[in-house]
């Protein structure tokens, strides 16, 4: 994008002011040069967005902003109730609730180092990862609901876990006001057999260790230090959460005029919030997001039995879990006074400051842990929530390097087998089910994490606490 498109408000804020149908501006949150290397889609995204009812404040982007359906991926956007607000399912994603865990693991790289490559293969034989993969999880119908109903708390019951583990998590493991009866038959269906599982694109589980302090005092409140390893697990509601954004952005499309709403873009396909279909959607998107939860509980525990057989002194403990495709509800300070909006972040992440109300006691004074997933190959990141970003992006920040290359570009440029063995040869193994899966992945593909996680950072978004460097991969 040109950035003289823009207004600057700041070295790493950039703002369209409001025009046209625009309700509000939109602001860009990126350094000058990666302002330069979003595609153009991104700007037209944004100001679409902000044309939307009830949207407060600003329609926002991250630094990792790049084209998504309907709203750019890094998008984020508040919308109020009481002003005719909305629910878009385009806002939240098909990935619903995709986030990372990050685990502690005890170990430092001398302890995993001797049985590295063994602990690689055994992770890859125990969870499984690629497009349609399956578990040994079996659901009924019934208990497919009591999971919506319950997320990670339902998973820890049925002895995936730990009650410890729930602390930190966000939602304390289960998001309120989820309605399994909103979510289809068919969609209950795809997820029957997928708890446990990885799935695909950029979902991985991966060893990493510690190279870079930037914080110390946050980060011993976090537990971390150089040369620690940790595990970082990234994925999502799996079949379950595509089929609900499926169904869902079909119904908001076809129904959008009826509530007199005008969409510049089809994608951005949306329902009042107090109407049948917003509330119906809620309560589905909540189901999702407890699906994924308990996703991520799952694989913990299956991570926890592969560890205990080949490194039995390990000790996996989670840091936190936070999500980066989700709508909330949530209180914001907007014109001196509290208001309760929907916030919409898509491939963005919550970050919430020091003193917050909903952060475990342990990351009361320093802000909650904000969890950066590198591209394969690249480094990772933990931040740490600030106070600013509360009133600067309704408590958000990136959630990744963000795509510079779509996928079938990258299959054109780099070859699975090459990336395995380069990386090989750097010291990071990778295990994948799919080559072609491994090349539409490769690190050059996505723009450069630090550049992304920098501009947070200065931003005031999110404070940079440590970097991760990969050691195993598990790849979808």
């Amino acid at each position: 994008m040109d950035p003289a498109q823009f207004d600057r408000r700041s070295e790493y804020e950039w703002e369209i002011p409001v025009s046209g149908a625009m309700r509000v501006p939109a602001v860009i949150f990126a350094s000058e040069e990666l302002i330069a290397d979003m595609d153009q889609k991104v700007y037209e995204q944004a100001v679409n967005v902000a044309t939307l009812p009830g949207i407060v404040q600003a329609a926002y982007a991250m630094p990792d902003a790049h084209w998504g359906y309907g709203f750019p991926i890094g998008g984020v956007a508040a919308f109020d109730p009481e002003q005719g607000g909305v629910v878009s399912a385009g806002g939240v994603g098909f990935d619903i609730s995709c986030g990372v865990r990050t685990l502690h693991t005890g170990l430092r790289h001398e302890q995993l180092e001797p049985l590295r490559e063994q602990l690689a293969n055994r992770l890859f034989q125990t969870i499984p990862a690629g497009v349609g993969s399956t578990g040994r999880i079996r659901l009924s119908m019934g208990e497919m609901d009591r999971m919506l109903t319950g997320g990670a708390r339902w998973a820890v019951k049925q002895g995936y876990g730990y009650r410890e583990d729930l602390d930190h998590i966000e939602e304390q493991g289960c998001m309120a006001g989820a309605v399994p009866e909103m979510v289809s038959d068919h969609a209950k269906k795809r997820q029957r057999n997928e708890m446990g599982t990885l799935g695909s694109g950029n979902h991985y589980l991966e060893l990493q260790q510690v190279m870079e302090i930037f914080d110390r005092d946050i980060a011993t409140a976090f537990s971390l230090a150089p040369g620690d390893i940790l595990i970082s697990i990234h994925c999502g509601s799996r079949g379950l959460g595509h089929q609900i954004g499926t169904e869902f952005m079909k119904s908001m499309a076809v129904t959008a005029g009826q509530y007199g709403i005008h969409l510049p873009d089809r994608e951005l396909a949306c329902a009042p919030l107090d109407s049948p279909l917003g509330q119906r959607y809620l309560g589905a998107m909540r189901a999702g997001i407890n699906c994924a939860l308990a996703n991520r509980q799952i694989i913990t525990h299956l991570a926890r039995e592969t560890f205990a057989e080949v490194i039995p002194e390990a000790d996996l403990t989670l840091l936190y879990d936070v999500s980066h495709n989700t709508c909330k509800l949530e209180e914001h300070r907007i014109d001196d006074r509290p208001r309760q909006l929907y916030v919409h972040r898509k491939g963005a992440t919550r970050a919430f400051g020091p003193g917050h109300a909903d952060l475990p006691p342990a990351f009361k004074a320093v802000g909650q842990p904000v969890l950066i997933g590198g591209s394969m190959g690249t480094a990772s990141y933990i931040l740490a929530g600030t106070r600013e970003a509360e009133t600067r992006s309704f408590s958000s920040a990136c959630h990744g390097a963000g795509r510079a290359m779509s996928r079938r570009a990258a299959t054109r440029k780099w070859r699975g087998r090459n990336l395995v063995d380069e990386l090989a040869a750097r010291g990071i193994l990778i295990r994948s089910p799919s080559l072609r899966g491994v090349a539409e992945e490769a690190p050059g593909a996505y723009k450069d994490v630090s550049a992304v996680v920098d501009a947070t950072h200065r931003a005031g978004l999110a404070r940079k606490v440590a970097r991760l460097e990969p050691l195993i991969c598990i790849k979808g």
